[in-house]
């Protein structure tokens, strides 16, 4: 199937870690023909990812972004449009997430952590994009949620959860411009996100799963091209759980 993604720009959030879901969204698009923004808190992982896309021919830049920085994303979509004149694709992948830990025991800190990258950290860039892709009457937007709630990541799951409503209205007030929003859940995966949790906890989570394994980059890279494509044009507003739970 022709995505027709040949010739577009994509702008990939948290694209800067060698085992994450932004590096295989970024390796996907690039083999569709996509031109690639990868940005990430880490520069010098950005531009490992930037140079993994450029051995597919298209052009990437790598670019060094806070996303709960609001002057740094606008300094991001800023050398995004400089560099390549438009950004089609917006893919909102960069997350983090405090330590596992009980929601009684967690700090005031866990919880800016986990609402402001999460969840203020997307509504920064596609704020910050949406002018662009309004001028231009064309954009697609996915922003990333999670699965289920789980125990000893609440504000996580609260944020992810936010993310889901948050996207749902922005839908609704640009489909008349021709920018389409989705939601991908990939749930819990085989990323550097959990590189800090138990052994067990994962252990248990591959067990609970159907297909007895947690989400890998490759699994999310393909849901992400067709919701990035034209092919999709006919759903917007609409969460997509990527899971085996």
């Amino acid at each position: 199937m022709d995505l027709k993604l040949q010739g577009k720009t994509a702008l990939v959030t948290g694209a800067g870690s060698q085992i994450g879901y932004g590096r295989g969204i970024v390796m996907t698009l690039a083999a569709e023909g996509c031109d690639i923004v990868t940005a990430d808190i880490d520069l010098d992982g950005a531009r490992k990812t930037a140079a993994a896309a450029e051995s597919k021919g298209v052009q990437a830049l790598a670019v060094k972004v806070d996303v709960t920085q609001r002057e740094e994303v606008d300094a991001m979509v800023k050398a995004a449009i400089d560099r390549f004149g438009q950004i089609d694709i917006l893919v909102n992948n960069a997350g983090a997430s405090s330590k596992l830990k009980p929601f009684v025991e967690m700090t005031r800190a866990d919880w800016d952590l986990d609402l402001q990258v999460n969840l203020y950290g997307q509504m920064n860039v596609a704020q910050a994009v949406l002018p662009h892709m309004i001028t231009r009457k064309y954009g697609r937007i996915i922003n990333f949620s999670g699965g289920r709630g789980l125990p000893n990541i609440s504000i996580y799951g609260a944020a992810k959860a936010g993310v889901i409503a948050f996207s749902e209205a922005l839908a609704r007030e640009v489909a008349v411009h021709g920018i389409i929003v989705n939601i991908l859940g990939p749930g819990l995966g085989e990323t550097g996100l959990v590189k800090h949790a138990p052994q067990a906890f994962l252990d248990q989570n591959r067990q609970r799963s159907t297909l007895k394994r947690l989400c890998m980059p490759e699994d999310v890279g393909p849901v992400v091209a067709f919701l990035a494509s034209d092919v999709c044009s006919y759903m917007t507003g609409q969460f997509i759980q990527l899971s085996t739970f």
